[in-house]
């Protein structure tokens, strides 16, 4: 009998919109594909001029603690770097499981969806005037 093939992992595209890193997650994501997608943030915000990332969960149905810890070094990393991370459009059961296992996102903003990821990005970046001023 022989083994299944290893299931081929994707790299997760990483979309460049202005000065913003967009990053859509969908499905499971896979512990090699999670660490290569760190790298590649941090390659990419370190030698462009972004000033924020967004990373979008809302195609994610499961995290588990390695995904979490993931999120959170993705997001240390890039402030280290002079950037924001923005983390939206998590499930309701996404939350709970991040709660459940005691994973907190320090310094990590959250938003219901992109369109207010970019909202915050925007009001929070001090190259901007802001609006009504």
């Amino acid at each position: 009998m022989t083994s299944p093939l290893p299931a081929y992992e994707a790299p997760v595209p990483v979309l460049a919109l202005g000065d913003v890193l967009l990053i859509s997650l969908q499905g499971e994501l896979h512990d090699g594909t999670a660490e290569q997608l760190q790298q590649d943030i941090s390659r990419r915000v370190a030698g462009s001029a972004a000033t924020g990332v967004v990373i979008d969960v809302s195609g994610v149905e499961i995290v588990d603690s390695f995904l979490g810890r993931i999120i959170a070094e993705i997001a240390a990393a890039v402030r280290l770097l002079a950037a924001r991370t923005v983390l939206c459009g998590m499930r309701p059961a996404v939350a709970i499981t991040l709660v459940e296992l005691g994973l907190t996102l320090p310094g990590l903003v959250t938003t219901l969806d992109v369109d207010r990821a970019f909202d915050v990005l925007r009001r929070s970046d001090p190259g901007r005037a802001e609006e009504g001023t």
